[in-house]
């Protein structure tokens, strides 16, 4: 368990060292929790650490998470939600993930999972929280979401506690989340149909967050029950509130075409993305990101991106 290092001094705040059986990379495996180089809730010091404010069931945390040596994460963290995280930490960076049947058969990406040992996946269990930025990302640029991300934060978050960087925030609870006004996403670039649907799911939030204890097929499906939430956003949730490994990103933009010219040299959709990579479940989503990872990922570039759209002026 945590213990307190100073209890006379509030910058101390509580620590913990975990440590894995295999190699372990902190910056590959907590970089999902980042939305944008700007993401208030999620600052990388010039030290390399990561530093990160998230609201736990007793209470709001900052966490600070750096390297400690091939095998290890060193874990700080401050505020009344602290003790919890770091009881949680072990799950929260699943490392006691089992790979026995992770054995990929393509050239490229068993070279990916052989130069890329230390990632694992991310359950952080705060599903609301992974949820919601998912939303704002459905069907518009990523830069514009995260733009509409930082706004509402910015004004609706509170400020991390502990010793945190400059502007490092905590996401807004369900209930700010609800009440913020339809004109604040809108001033946000966030249209009615998303603003709508993050309201929706912030008035069931108390449900929402129980699916993190459920397998996360079920999860999924108790997710996709709720109007405007579809199997994109819920795979979204899923690889970082769940850990799940087979959470693939079927409806996203690119990521078709990135699987098909990586793995086949031609593009491929979505339905002919489910069926080739269906030998590799359930590490469908692991798989992927490796590939991305290991810097093996492609797309040619065809032409000029799509425009970002502007909600404010509709």
């Amino acid at each position: 368990m945590p213990e307190t290092l100073d209890p006379d001094l509030a910058v101390a705040g509580l620590s913990r060292t975990v440590r894995s059986t295999r190699p372990f990379d902190v910056d590959l495996t907590v970089s999902p929790l980042r939305r944008g180089a700007a993401d208030p809730c999620h600052h990388v010091t010039p030290d390399g650490a990561r530093w990160h404010a998230s609201r736990m069931r007793t209470g709001e945390v900052t966490f600070r998470l750096t390297q400690d040596g091939r095998y290890g994460a060193a874990a700080r963290a401050w505020g009344p939600g602290a003790e919890e995280f770091l009881a949680g930490l072990e799950t929260m960076l699943c490392l006691e993930e089992d790979l026995d049947d992770f054995t990929p058969q393509h050239p490229k990406i068993k070279e990916a999972h052989r130069t890329v040992p230390g990632l694992r996946m991310l359950r952080t269990g705060r599903v609301l929280e992974s949820l919601i930025p998912a939303i704002l990302e459905q069907k518009v640029h990523t830069k514009a979401s995260w733009a509409s991300w930082r706004t509402l934060v910015r004004e609706f978050g509170t400020k991390a506690p502990g010793p945190a960087p400059q502007g490092l925030m905590v996401p807004p609870d369900a209930e700010t989340w609800r009440l913020i006004p339809s004109w604040k996403y809108h001033r946000a670039n966030v249209g009615p149909q998303r603003a709508q649907t993050i309201v929706r799911a912030a008035r069931v939030a108390d449900s929402i967050e129980r699916t993190a204890a459920l397998h996360p097929a079920e999860a999924a499906q108790r997710l996709r029950s709720l109007p405007g939430i579809g199997v994109w956003t819920v795979a979204e949730t899923a690889q970082r509130a769940f850990g799940d490994a087979d959470a693939l990103s079927v409806g996203d933009y690119h990521l078709a075409a990135v699987v098909g010219w990586t793995l086949l040299g031609h593009p491929i959709d979505d339905d002919t993305m489910v069926e080739y990579l269906r030998p590799l479940q359930p590490h469908r989503y692991r798989a992927v990101r490796l590939l991305a990872l290991s810097g093996q990922a492609r797309k040619p570039k065809f032409g000029p991106r799509d425009p970002i759209t502007d909600h404010r002026h509709h």
